[in-house]
């Protein structure tokens, strides 16, 4: 159940229009959707219209399906429920959202960067549910949609939010925080993504910063003081922030790490005088990075050694981000669901501890704007760096991976493909049992075909 939330307040929250029975007015609503699919009996539904389906065309089905109220642009002819009617629905969710936001006094945790937002939210998420009951973003529900639908999901049963903050552009971080109002910020790196609209990394730090323009007064800050750009935090932000890092002399740091191939890795954590042993069970020197973050917060917010070790140990991978499949024939990692330049190297350098024969299979990556080829290219060129044995691409991007690691090693066993059917088709002669493959690219690849193929 949400928090206490009429329908009238809902109006006046979004300076809607009230359309409908007087009695109804103090109906408390209990969700809040704008998937007509996902309504249930006591819901809100926002009437969104996008660019392939409008949102009104559902309203009386979602009357039937028992939603309290309809927040609408246009007012049904003949609406079987109460609606709100305002210009804007999808302002109208963002207002509704700041609002319920208002009325919470749990901590919230904002997180933001270039790379590693969705796994290192699994990995707060899971540090603070061994002391709260912690509410956290689902799947990708990080944008100007996603955000509020998500904090519409806290109830007066959770302790702790942990929300992800995506944005591809100037501003809208901005409105992200103004909804979110975080009373943490977590900082994970600043890369090379959405290049088309911020420019360069200083244009992504300009822009992922605006998450302080509505933090909460003395919010606390937590980011990676290996990445060149967060360091600089330091220098402007009271009180300082909390860096960490493998470098020793971040406030908290990594040490003694030990990969343990694609199960895994190993390391100690310290802070100060105090320091616990982790073992991550999911593969790469990345998730060292996840480990520390989920360590600062829970340190933050007072949580013990003990469950923070806990946590981490217990975190369990989020399907189509660094997932480990064993079948009976070979290793899957399965890391199909996005892609950029700095997480397919990540992703490569994961593959390249396992052990026997190393296969990645990439596809193309967007948003990466004037510079996409050349961005391709160095990722070929990392790909004989990470001595992967065997490279499979689809797209025509990949090519210049193909391009780029031919440069460095022109013995690569290397192939490309037209479509993704023409490689699926040829994976039996080109793989063999006991083989380490890696499949990743952009979501718009939709790459998860392949791993259902390797997974049949």
């Amino acid at each position: 159940m949400m928090k206490q939330m009429s329908l009238e307040k809902i109006a006046a929250a979004c300076n809607g229009t009230y359309v409908g029975p007087e009695a109804n007015r103090q109906t408390l609503i209990t969700g809040a959707v704008q998937d007509s699919r996902k309504v249930e009996p006591g819901f809100l539904f926002f009437a969104v219209r996008g660019d392939r389906v409008d949102g009104h065309s559902y309203i009386p089905a979602v009357f039937a399906k028992g939603a309290s109220c309809c927040v609408c642009e246009d007012l049904p002819d003949h609406p079987t429920g109460p609606c709100i009617v305002v210009p804007s629905t999808l302002q109208a969710l963002k207002d509704i959202a700041e609002y319920y936001r208002s009325t919470l006094t749990i901590p919230i945790v904002g997180i933001t960067g270039s790379v590693g937002k969705t796994s290192t939210k699994e990995m707060i998420a899971s540090v603070l549910s061994k002391r709260f009951s912690t509410l956290k973003t689902q799947g990708n529900l990080n944008n100007e949609i996603g955000l509020p639908l998500t904090l519409l999901q806290i109830q007066d049963s959770h302790e702790a939010a942990v929300v992800e903050m995506g944005i591809s552009d100037f501003g809208e971080m901005h409105r992200l925080s103004k909804m979110a109002r975080p009373n943490i910020c977590v900082f994970t790196n600043i890369g090379l993504c959405h290049l088309e609209c911020l420019k360069d990394r200083d244009g992504i730090l300009k822009a992922k910063t605006e998450m302080f323009d509505f933090a909460q007064p003395g919010a606390k800050v937590i980011a990676n003081g290996d990445d060149d750009k967060l360091i600089t935090l330091g220098e402007s932000r009271v009180p300082a922030p909390t860096f960490f890092g493998l470098d020793p002399a971040r406030d908290l740091y990594a040490t003694e790490v030990e990969n343990l191939g694609l199960d895994g890795i190993r390391c100690k954590l310290v802070f100060g005088s105090q320091s616990t042993e982790v073992t991550i069970p999911i593969p790469g020197t990345h998730m060292v990075y996840n480990a520390l973050a989920g360590a600062a917060v829970g340190l933050t917010l007072g949580l013990s050694w003990e469950e923070i070790k806990a946590g981490i140990q217990d975190l369990t991978p989020v399907s189509g981000r660094n997932h480990l499949i064993h079948t009976e024939k070979w290793t899957l990692l399965d890391d199909c669901y996005n892609a950029n330049p700095v997480s397919m190297c990540a992703s490569l350098d994961v593959l390249s501890h396992a052990l026997g024969r190393k296969v990645a299979i990439l596809g193309d990556m967007g948003e990466l704007g004037t510079n996409e080829r050349l961005l391709h290219y160095n990722v070929g060129c990392h790909v004989a760096d990470a001595h992967i044995d065997v490279l499979l691409l689809v797209g025509e991007l990949s090519r210049e991976m193909e391009r780029g690691v031919r440069a460095k090693n022109p013995t690569q066993a290397v192939r490309w493909f037209s479509s993704k059917e023409e490689l699926i088709a040829a994976l039996p002669m080109l793989l063999t049992r006991g083989d380490s493959i890696l499949i990743k690219a952009s979501h718009f690849m939709h790459f998860e075909e392949i791993v259902q193929a390797l997974k049949a």
